[in-house]
């Protein structure tokens, strides 16, 4: 299915129906009602709009004493939500006692109630019509196993329209982050305001553009660990990773595909740049698990631009309608762009520039020949026959330097090596490859990556015959490979170095502005 999110936000406001400013609700779980008000006060520091009150997670409940306590303490507008077992949450007593407790809440102050679409009849019935001015219901329905197909989302906002909401929410699963644009879709032509989410860590972004689509509230936690639904983020994140405030109908969509992608800091780095000078475009990760997919789903001129990175480089070069001539060469893509006047995707490969220029830059103090440059006819060992091993084998070659390949897979290793006229090597035989000294290695793998720090693509007692090593992976910042590196006396050039060289140029592709060099190697001194 694809999302012309574009168009569909310009019908929403031809129609007159507006967008209002997305609320952040914090969700607030705890043992006792003292422990719910200290939350509270948190949740007002944070940041947050309102407080969602999860009355299933109190231990011992007095309703009317501890839900009037509750409200009087409370500086935030309140939501009340007491989510029973078979929806979800912790209650599993009697329904009718559940119900009254909502009831009453309502009776008390409450701005918000939830109450699960399967309840809501009998939940009406307890009214008799009498409903508090202040307070508004949400009905609710959460899917926990997937995101049901945009016919079945329809009919299902439509019952919850016709049950007497005043706030649909729907929650469904994201097994694959295409899911997420079936809730966008229904999002946009909800009749009622509407809260709707995907959850999961696929689902993340289902949160992040909360206000692109146009969400009535979006849930933030106040901090890791205290999430009320899988793949929550939090209020911190929101605020000030995303820049949720600054979101809206008109934003472009920028982002990294990867699997894994949690781990990227490029969501820091691009975000802070583009609220520094006030572009409206927010970058997000993008946990892909079929590029194809992804870029069909997603076509509409308001998702503008990507970057790629492990393993879906070479399959996003397949996925693109032109290609530059050196991306073609190295056969990996590492930023897609697309063009604003037809919509097609452009690729381009920024990471050998920014490594080689990394690599080079650690080299300029050792002996070499100035006028051909640090890297002429050295052997530069790369570990890896992905795209970031295609993109410094290319980069490496270019530069006059003998290119050795070790892989894993000796075939994928002998299949580059061929193509930059180089040797082949099984990652088993590093370890006795040393035949010279003075060389140079760089690993392209995600070995060492968190969580998986203690790993490394090359024993220790090979890295005594090299000059200069070169790890991609930048978080950590010191892997065990260049801290051992070190240790051998070899000089050492961090994966932190190459990710800001080819952000570069990706963001002047992204936005059509100059880089603030400046403001991103401020930014990645921190990590």
């Amino acid at each position: 299915m694809e999302l012309d999110a574009g168009s569909e936000v310009k019908k929403m406001e031809e129609a007159g129906k507006g967008k209002s400013q997305t609320l952040i609700c914090a969700p607030l779980m705890a043992d006792s009602v003292d422990q719910m008000l200290n939350l509270m006060q948190k949740a007002k520091e944070s940041g947050a709009d309102l407080v969602e009150l999860r009355l299933d997670s109190l231990k011992s409940f007095n309703p009317r004493h501890d839900i009037s306590t509750m409200i009087e303490h409370c500086s935030l507008p309140t939501l009340f939500t007491y989510r029973p077992t078979w929806e979800g949450g912790q209650y599993d007593g009697d329904e009718k006692s559940r119900l009254d407790a909502l009831h009453l809440a309502m009776e008390l102050g409450a701005d918000y109630i939830d109450i699960e679409l399967k309840v809501v009849h009998e939940f009406n019935s307890l009214l008799h019509g009498n409903k508090p001015a202040k307070c508004k219901i949400i009905v609710s329905s959460h899917n926990y196993h997937n995101t049901p197909s945009v016919e079945e989302l329809s009919d299902l906002v439509a019952r919850i329209q016709e049950s007497g909401a005043d706030i649909v929410k729907i929650a469904t699963y994201a097994l694959d982050i295409t899911d997420v644009a079936r809730i966008f879709k229904i999002t946009l032509h909800s009749q009622l305001p509407i809260i709707s989410m995907a959850m999961g860590e696929k689902g993340l972004i289902s949160r992040i553009l909360s206000p692109k689509f146009g969400s009535y509230l979006a849930f933030g936690t106040l901090e890791t660990g205290r999430e009320s639904a899988p793949g929550q983020p939090t209020i911190q994140d929101l605020l000030y990773l995303y820049n949720f405030r600054h979101i809206g109908p008109d934003t472009k969509v920028f982002g990294i595909i990867g699997k894994p992608v949690g781990h990227s800091k490029s969501p820091i780095l691009y975000n802070k740049a583009f609220r520094s000078i006030g572009f409206n475009g927010v970058y997000i990760p993008l946990l892909v698990d079929d590029v194809a997919n992804f870029l069909q789903t997603y076509s509409s001129s308001d998702f503008a631009g990507f970057s790629c990175t492990i393993p879906h480089k070479e399959a996003a070069l397949a996925n693109c309608d032109e290609v530059d001539p050196i991306a073609k060469s190295i056969g990996a893509v590492n930023c897609i762009i697309r063009k604003p006047a037809d919509g097609k995707l452009f690729g381009c490969n920024t990471d050998y520039v920014g490594a080689i220029s990394a690599i080079e830059d650690g080299l300029r103090g050792l002996p070499h020949n100035p006028v051909d440059g640090p890297l002429a006819g050295k052997i530069f060992v790369v570990i890896g026959a992905g795209g970031a091993g295609k993109a410094l084998a290319y980069g490496a070659k270019e530069k006059g330097a003998k290119v050795v390949v070790a892989n894993r897979t000796y075939e994928r290793a002998r299949e580059l090596a061929d193509i930059v006229g180089g040797q082949a090597l099984s990652l088993a035989e590093l370890s006795t490859f040393h035949p010279e000294n003075g060389m140079i290695l760089a690993n392209t793998t995600s070995i060492g990556m968190q969580p998986k720090i203690d790993e490394t693509p090359a024993p220790k007692e090979a890295l005594s015959c090299y000059s200069l090593v070169f790890d991609a992976v930048y978080t950590p910042k010191i892997t065990r490979l260049l801290r051992e590196a070190e240790e051998c006396g070899a000089e050492i050039v961090t994966g932190v170095e190459m990710f800001i060289g080819q952000a570069y140029e990706q963001y002047e592709r992204f936005t059509g502005l100059p880089a603030p060099k400046e403001l991103f190697k401020s930014i990645m001194s921190k990590y």
